[in-house]
């Protein structure tokens, strides 16, 4: 009976540090920023 108890308890500390790291990934993503012609931005605006 032990050894499941244990072995629960180890599925359980796995999964959550499976969240935590997702967790982690998920706040420290950042989008890829593409170059943008800010010229034609402010022509853009600017009508």
């Amino acid at each position: 009976m032990a050894s499941t108890r244990l072995i629960r308890k180890t599925q359980r500390k796995r999964a959550k540090q499976e969240r935590s790291a997702a967790n982690i990934k998920l706040l420290s993503f950042k989008p890829v920023i593409k170059k943008v012609d800010v010229e034609e931005l402010k022509k853009q605006f600017a009508k």
